[in-house]
């Protein structure tokens, strides 16, 4: 499954840094009925994520919450500790929402998956 705009997302879980600790979310209720600005990467911390991809989206983030995006959320494969310890070292955590994806299921069921053994993955 490849997504575009105005599909809705398969029912994976998510994860989500709260201050009372990860919190589980279930990505097709919580995109519902919704404008969200939804990016993928290939992992936290990576050198292109962190200088060019999450930078992009917190720089931008007023203006497209201007243009009607109630949210910019940011996805990995990666434990919800990790995109939490990102968002605070980018200064991300005001503009853009962490969601973990652990295991992959979420970038699985939407066609996002790669092989990163190449880049040490």
């Amino acid at each position: 499954m490849t997504i575009t705009t105005g599909d809705s997302l398969p029912d994976t879980k998510l994860v989500k840094v709260t201050e009372g600790g990860p919190e589980q979310v279930s990505a097709a209720d919580y995109f519902k009925g919704r404008k969200v600005a939804l990016f993928s990467v290939p992992g936290a911390f990576t050198p292109t994520c962190s200088a060019k991809h999450l930078p992009g989206f917190v720089e931008k983030a007023a203006e497209l919450k201007a243009k009607g995006i109630d949210e910019i959320v940011c996805t990995a494969v990666n434990d919800a500790f990790v995109m939490g310890a990102w968002a605070k070292n980018a200064g991300a955590t005001d503009s853009v929402t962490m969601l973990a994806d652990g295991n992959g299921d979420f970038a699985e069921a939407v066609g996002l998956t790669m092989d990163g053994k190449a880049f040490g993955m």
